[in-house]
């Protein structure tokens, strides 16, 4: 069975290398699906609501895995792939007031809009209520998180490690547009 695994990692690896950004926009995909099944579990959805997964899917591939894909390359130019610090601590402080407010925004959006189908006006209201609070947590978990991964983690593997960290925070997110819901209801 190692070797198995052994050799699935490698062909990760290299797929990870020859299509970086294919490759973490699937991995972002796969997460963003094993967090949404998660939290419905977590909620007592009984039965999987596969149109919320597939939509949770699409937000992982088509947003997370390509934005923080070009992100940290972008980063990485403008601090020339320096990891002092100093300069770790200013990637972390642009990073947290500028990708995670407009990340949380996008995703409430995309939450209440698409996968939630409500109107414009509810989900308008639920953001003005909830994002203060969604902010505010991100603020204090998220800035650890992108610490290690700009001082310890390899380029090529930032979003890969942002990607799992961020499925357990799509649950958070996941159960706090659900109270959301609970709340309007």
């Amino acid at each position: 069975m190692g070797s198995i695994a052994k050799r699935g990692l490698q062909q990760y690896l290299l797929q990870l290398q020859q299509h970086p950004l294919r490759t973490k926009a699937i991995t972002a995909g796969v997460l963003s699906a094993i967090s949404d099944i998660v939290a419905q579990k977590i909620t007592g959805i009984q039965k999987l609501q596969i149109k919320r997964l597939i939509l949770k899917v699409v937000f992982g591939f088509a947003h997370l895995g390509p934005f923080g894909h070009f992100l940290h390359i972008l980063l990485d130019k403008i601090f020339k792939g320096k990891k002092d610090t100093k300069t770790v601590a200013k990637k972390v402080v642009l990073e947290q007031v500028t990708s995670s407010p407009w990340n949380n925004l996008l995703f409430m959006l995309y939450y209440g809009l698409v996968i939630e189908g409500r109107p414009w006006v509810q989900v308008k209201s639920n953001i003005a209520r909830e994002y203060p609070k969604v902010q505010y947590t991100a603020w204090t978990f998220w800035p650890v998180v992108g610490w290690v991964n700009h001082q310890y983690i390899p380029l090529q593997f930032r979003v890969i490690f942002h990607s799992v960290i961020a499925c357990g925070w799509g649950i958070f997110l996941n159960l706090r547009a659900r109270t959301m819901a609970i709340k309007k209801a």
